[in-house]
């Protein structure tokens, strides 16, 4: 009898060891698993950022459009104050708008600027006689977007050169 205790506990101590020895080989990572886990969590966080980066450019074209809206408004504006005529004879964004110039603020409060400023500037022409206008500015998802007299608004290649519609 008492061999067969004896046996018995051995035989739990062995039991006990194996299930603690395979606890113990189950509950910590390999490297191999961690390595795994980290690239497809770099694969995941690049492809987020570069989506991310494509809806900001959309989004400031967005804006820049809107802003070409509100220069578009104002010079109606500015038209049906003045006998149906836009300004004349101005090539930039920059004589169109301030004080002392034709929209000044009883037409348009201030000038949007570009959502970055610097390299996607806003572009005008009206001409001489002051009947018609463009005004554009350069997409960052490529091209220009163009607003004219017309009413016409739309996206073109070039960068327009004068106040003829390129739609």
């Amino acid at each position: 009898m008492q061999y067969e205790i004896r046996n018995t506990k051995d035989a739990r101590r062995k039991n006990v060891s194996r299930f603690t020895s395979h606890l113990s080989r189950i509950t910590g990572f390999t490297l191999i698993e961690l390595l795994v886990v980290i690239s497809i969590i770099g694969i995941l966080a690049s492809l987020t950022l570069v989506s991310y980066t494509g809806a900001q450019k959309q989004t400031r074209d967005t804006q820049r459009r809107s802003d070409l809206n509100q220069y578009r408004n104002a010079l109606e504006s500015y038209a049906s104050s003045n006998n149906g005529l836009y300004p004349a004879n101005i090539s930039s964004i920059a004589n169109l708008c301030g004080s002392g110039k034709p929209l000044d603020t009883k037409f348009m409060a201030s000038c949007p600027a570009d959502p970055i400023g610097g390299t996607y500037t806003y572009g005008f022409f009206s001409s001489a006689t002051g009947d018609s206008f463009v005004i554009y500015a350069g997409l960052e998802t490529g091209g220009y977007w163009e607003v004219c007299s017309e009413g016409k608004s739309g996206k073109v290649i070039n960068a327009p050169t004068d106040s003829g519609c390129d739609i």
